[in-house]
């Protein structure tokens, strides 16, 4: 269930789903139990709601008539999916391999070591490696997709931050 509801104090419209104790209004803040908020409709259907909500706000700015005019939101949204080129089309044209753009993509989202960060990657070689060069660094991070330049710049920045210490080319964490 989706109700579009106001706020008392300023005026504002949102829409609320279900049926929470109290709700508080995203624009000044103020609490107030569901039950005692004005529901200018409720219904089931979210974009429904979220129509109707819209429609209250041009009315209030003198747009009522430009509103009615429009598609719904559904249609807009569908007409607009359907008026550009898709990211893989884009891509080729752009002279891109939008296969090496999705794996890239996929190797990101999951992360470099089962999860882990680029600087995470390399903070594991500063932990197992024992007193790691920064060559022995860039092996392991190698090793693990993360690039060489990566891993330099990682390091340098981890010592000027004071997070680990370089003595004769070899490095520890702090």
């Amino acid at each position: 269930m989706y109700a579009v509801v106001g706020c008392s104090e300023c005026s504002a419209l949102w829409v609320v789903e279900g049926r929470p104790e109290t709700t508080q209004c995203p624009r000044c803040g103020k609490r107030r139990q569901h039950a005692k908020r004005r529901k200018f409709v409720e219904t089931d259907d979210e974009a429904h709601a979220r129509e109707v909500r819209a429609s209250m706000l041009a009315n209030r700015q003198g747009h009522g008539d430009d509103f009615a005019e429009l598609d719904s939101y559904a249609e807009m949204e569908r007409q607009a999916e359907e008026s550009g080129v898709d990211d893989e089309t884009y891509l080729e044209a752009s002279g891109v391999d939008s296969e090496r753009v999705a794996a890239a993509g996929e190797r990101a989202e999951r992360g470099t070591t089962s999860g882990s960060s680029r600087k995470e990657t390399v903070l594991s070689a500063l932990r197992e490696l024992d007193s790691p060069t920064e060559d022995e660094v860039v092996a392991y991070a190698a090793e693990r997709d993360v690039p060489a330049d990566y891993t330099r710049d990682a390091l340098a920045k981890l010592a000027r931050a004071g997070e680990v210490s370089e003595s004769r080319g070899a490095y520890r964490l702090l």
